[in-house]
Order: structure tokens, then sequence, then C-alpha cells
């Protein structure tokens, strides 16, 4: 299929759907924002600080379950892309779930993908606060206080305007993957030449040392599913930012399509290469897997400067968190799914009330790394996966109902579409369904504590929608004026 023929998008017969939460925000974004959003969403946290923890659990298997977890991350881009194409909005898939399953399904999409971005903003303070006290003149500044810095400054930069969110994170992106390329051309070279790194010659047969693959078998490897599906958590953001450029037709399926080759190099090809250089057993949790390397190197300032740019990928995805949740937020307050407050734009066209919201949270992760700093960052990166598994899941059946409102004739697809489906819907969602088991069986780690907080969270998403069924109702009843938003089932 030719590039014209994804782009162009037949304009579906009574998709007129349209939400409140839609309203007021200028098309700032331009094709190479939304392009390097869509890059730096597959590049963050995750595998800058993350990788390190993975590698010393999982070893080489880490780059097995990097390339599985990434073909679904991939399928679920791929589904919002087709529906983004459906009708662009900065609702996103809160939006989607709204029209295909009423406003029950936004109401669960929403509050998931506010767990999510919520508890993910603490993980990125958290890494903001480790990454500085690498430098040993920051080491006697309480972690809380760096991590409270972090988040003021990232807010304040939020707050301005969409456009110099944008900009930030167009440069954010271009540093974040300059520094990738330029680590794995010198990994390259390091590994043809035969350059010791820490006392050891790189070379692939390293892979199959100490252990091999698998030098614990396949359950470490499976254990670390939930923290690698939350390496690829922003890469549904494009979604968002598809409310926000004028042209989502050209330009959301070349950024989508491009995140599969993204991910085959930058997080598959850096954990192999990573595991060439130096025996997996070098790496360790809290430190930067490409800082340990550049220190081995004995080059002066190399870790220095590689832990910078992972400084940089912390401070895109706290952005970035709070620009999503800002968009979310307003979606379900335009609805009644949310605080009132939520719903409100600054002059600039930003909606601060819904990024301020977020950031009270991120406060609360302030006080955690104040009170249990070795332990604030797995703590909540397994909330976040939670949030991510639920976000994704409402993603892959607004896109089953989608396609099955296509086929009665109701609506019509666009040419760019989800390949294999339904099968690609369901394998998803089986795949999802098997990372919350996998995380039932981590004794060892925050997993299994995490599944028991489910039914925590499931219950608070009970009495939270009691609590605002009757403002929502009264949002419906207001007529034309009010969100187009299906019926309350």
């Amino acid at each position: 299929m030719s590039e014209e023929q994804l782009r162009t998008a037949t304009p579906p017969a009574g998709s007129a759907h349209v939400d409140t939460g839609d309203q007021g925000y200028a098309k700032s974004l331009k094709s190479r924002h939304v392009n390097m959003i869509a890059i730096g969403g597959a590049i963050g946290t995750g595998l800058f600080l993350g990788a390190g923890g993975r590698l010393a659990k999982a070893g080489p298997s880490l780059a097995i379950a990097y390339a599985v977890c990434g073909l679904f991350a991939f399928l679920v881009v791929r589904a919002l892309g087709e529906l983004v194409l459906h009708r662009p909005s900065s609702g996103s898939f809160v939006s989607y779930s709204r029209e295909f399953m009423g406003e029950k399904g936004a109401y669960v999409a929403g509050w998931m993908h506010f767990l999510n971005w919520s508890t993910t903003g603490i993980v990125d303070i958290t890494a903001i606060a480790l990454y500085v006290h690498y430098w040993k003149m920051f080491t006697d500044i309480p972690q809380w206080t760096l991590a409270l810095i972090a988040l003021a400054v990232v807010l304040a930069v939020n707050l301005i305007s969409v456009k110099i969110f944008g900009e930030l994170e167009f440069w954010f992106s271009i540093v974040k993957v300059g520094a990738l390329v330029a680590f794995m051309c010198v990994g390259i070279f390091l590994l043809v030449t035969g350059h010791r790194v820490g006392g050891g010659t790189p070379s692939p047969m390293l892979m199959f040392e100490h252990g091999g693959i698998f030098p614990h078998g396949a359950l470490p490897m499976l254990l670390v599913v939930q923290g690698v599906v939350f390496a690829y958590a922003s890469t549904e953001l494009v979604g968002v930012a598809a409310g926000e450029t004028a042209d989502p037709e050209r330009v959301m399926p070349k950024a989508i399509n491009s995140i599969v080759y993204r991910i085959l190099v930058f997080y598959v090809g850096s954990v192999v290469l990573l595991t060439m250089l130096l025996p997996w057993t070098a790496y360790k949790e809290g430190e930067s897997p490409f800082v340990t390397v550049l220190s081995g190197l004995g080059v002066p300032a190399a870790g220095d400067v590689m832990n910078l740019i992972v400084l940089t990928a912390a401070l895109s995805s706290l952005n970035s968190g709070l620009y999503s949740t800002g968009r979310i937020l307003r979606s379900l307050g335009s609805a009644g799914s949310a605080p009132r407050f939520t719903t409100r734009m600054s002059r600039t066209q930003v909606p601060y009330g819904g990024i301020l919201l977020t950031s009270l949270v991120c406060v609360f992760g302030v006080g955690l790394n104040a009170v249990v700093p070795d332990k604030a960052f797995e703590i909540v990166l397994n909330l976040a996966a939670i949030g991510i598994l639920g976000t994704w899941t409402m993603i892959m059946l607004s896109h089953l109902l989608f396609v099955r409102r296509s086929k009665e004739g109701v609506l019509a697809r666009p040419k760019y579409r989800l390949p294999l489906s339904p099968y690609s819907e369901i394998a998803t969602l089986l795949f999802l369904g098997a990372v919350v088991v996998l995380m039932w069986f981590d004794y060892d780690g925050e997993g299994h504590k995490t599944v028991l907080a489910v039914p925590a969270i499931l219950l608070a998403l009970v009495v939270g929608w009691f609590c605002v069924r009757r403002r929502v109702r009264a949002v419906q009843q207001a007529g034309p004026d009010g969100p187009a938003a299906g019926t309350l089932d």
C-alpha cells in the first residue's frame, strides 16, 4: 500500500461524534513535533534506568522480553492510529471509549490512564533524583528534595503553551535518539576492535557465558515483563498529540509505522549490545546500564555525559505525562466524570486544571522518596504497569467495537488499518491478561503486591462512578451543547 493510500482516509458517514473536551485547543503541533513525540515516547526511563535492574535479574533473555512486548505495543498504537484517522481527538482513547462503550467505558479508560501517568510521574521524579545523586556534589541533598525541584521545574514549563511543550519534546527526543545512536556506534566499535571495557573484552560470546541466554531459566524473563511493558508506556501519547496537530491524516501513519523499527533498533538492539559489551552480571538496579558501560571505559566524564542524557529522558517523560493527563482529564471533566476544574483552560490554551491534579499526585511521590527512597522506584513502577494494562485494554476493546460497527455498515474504516484484525486485538488482550498472571507470581518483587491492589483499584473505580454518575447524566441531558457521549451503559 502506498504512502498516499495510507494517508487517505475515507470520511465515515455517521462519525459525527463530538466531545466538548476537544474544543478550545490550538493546532500548534507540527509534523516534526508529532514525529519526535512518537520517537521520544518509545525511549524513556524504562530503558535508560530500568534496563539495568532487569538485566541483573533476567540476563540476556531481556532482549526477548523487549521484542515480544514491543510487538504488542506496536499493535496497540497501530489500533489507536486507525481510531485517530477515524476521528482525531485530544481525548484520544477516552473519547473513543466514550463513542463505542459509553460513558462508563470513558470513565474507566480515563482514570486508568491517570493512574498510569500520575504514578509514572513519581517514577520519573524518582529517576531524576537517582540520576542527580550520581554526581558526588549532590549526594548530600535528600532524594525527596531533588524530586520536588524536578517536579516544580517541569510543571512550570508545561503550563506555558502547547507550542513550548512541542518544542521541548522535540529537542528532548533529539537528545535521546542522538545519544542512543552515538552509544550504539561506540558499542559496535568496541565490539569490532575488542577494546577492553571494565577489565573485560567485549564479545558476542558474552551473551552465552555466565549461564547463557537464560541464566536462571525462563521464569525471571517472564517476571520482568510487567516492567518491560512499562518501558513502552509512552507510545500511546502520539494519539493524544494528534488532537493538536493540523494534519493528522498525513502525520500519524508515518509516525506510528516507524515505531516498530525503533523498538527493534533502540530496545532489542541496545539490550543485545549491552550484553556483548559486559557480562550481564555487571549491571545493577538503580544505575543506568549505559552509564555502567561508559564508566567502565575509563574515559573522563563519559559516565557523566551519559548520566546527563538519561536525566534528559526522565525530564521528557515527566513533561509528556503532564501533557497527556491534562488533555485526558479535560475530556473526562467535560462529560462530568472528573472534577470541573479539570476542564479549565489558560489563555494560552493549556488545560491547566488536569495538569495541576496530576502534579498533586506526584507530590505524594515526593513523600514516598522521603520515606522509602530505596523502594520508591519499584513500588510505583508496578502500579503504573496496572494503569498501562488498563489503558491498552480499553484501546483494543474500543477498536474491536469500531470494527464491528464498520462491518454493520454504521461506520467506514480508514484505509490505514490494524493488520489481522480482529485476531490482533484478541491476541493482545490475551497477552495483557497473561501479564497480570505473571505479576501474581512475582513474589520476590512488587508484582504480587500490585495484583493484590487490583481489587482496591476496581472498588475505587466503582465508588467513583457512583459519585459522578448524576453529574454525567446531567451533562448528557444538557443536549447538543454537552459532550456527545453515548449512553451511561
